[in-house]
């Protein structure tokens, strides 16, 4: 892969990634991280380079509009919004709560996400972490008391439900 060949294929590039964002800074930050990537990694001797970097230019958008797909859902767990439909004010609460989500640990996180956002069942949490479904309940219920206390600044008795 040379500078000559890279230069050809690039307004190629550019024009894929611009008709799948549909956005021109969107579309020039595909292209910057699609060359990135193939500098990073070996191509197929067979392969050309442009289907090559058409292929990873797509990869990146893939995963990039997965992980917005994930952020407009936590974000809409959050602030109680639909996707879409978030006010500057919501925007703001939402950062500040995430910001304070992130401080919670590994474990308390991977739970609360499986279940409030995801919808899974315990028993589907407890199978995908490998965890007994009490340890699923326990860590639940001390991830919405921390995030609570957090973002009230005070802690909170913990309420005792009885389980039938």
């Amino acid at each position: 892969m040379n500078d000559d060949e890279i230069r050809e294929v690039m307004p190629h590039l550019y024009r894929f990634a611009l008709w799948l964002a549909r956005n021109p800074h969107t579309a020039e930050d595909l292209v910057q991280s699609c060359l990135a990537k193939a500098l990073t990694r070996q191509r197929d001797s067979e392969q050309s380079l442009r289907a090559w970097l058409f292929t990873i230019l797509y990869r990146q958008f893939v995963d990039g509009e997965r992980r917005r797909k994930r952020y407009l859902k936590v974000l809409a767990f959050f602030t109680g919004e639909e996707p879409g439909g978030f006010t500057a004010e919501s925007l703001a609460i939402a950062d500040d709560t995430l910001a304070l989500f992130a401080t919670l640990p590994t474990e308390y996180r991977a739970v609360l996400l499986l279940v409030s956002v995801e919808g899974l069942s315990y028993k589907e949490v407890a199978h995908t972490l490998d965890i007994p479904p009490g340890t699923v309940m326990s860590r639940l219920s001390r991830a919405r008391k921390m995030l609570h206390e957090k973002l009230e600044g005070q802690p909170t008795p913990l309420a005792l439900r009885r389980l039938k």
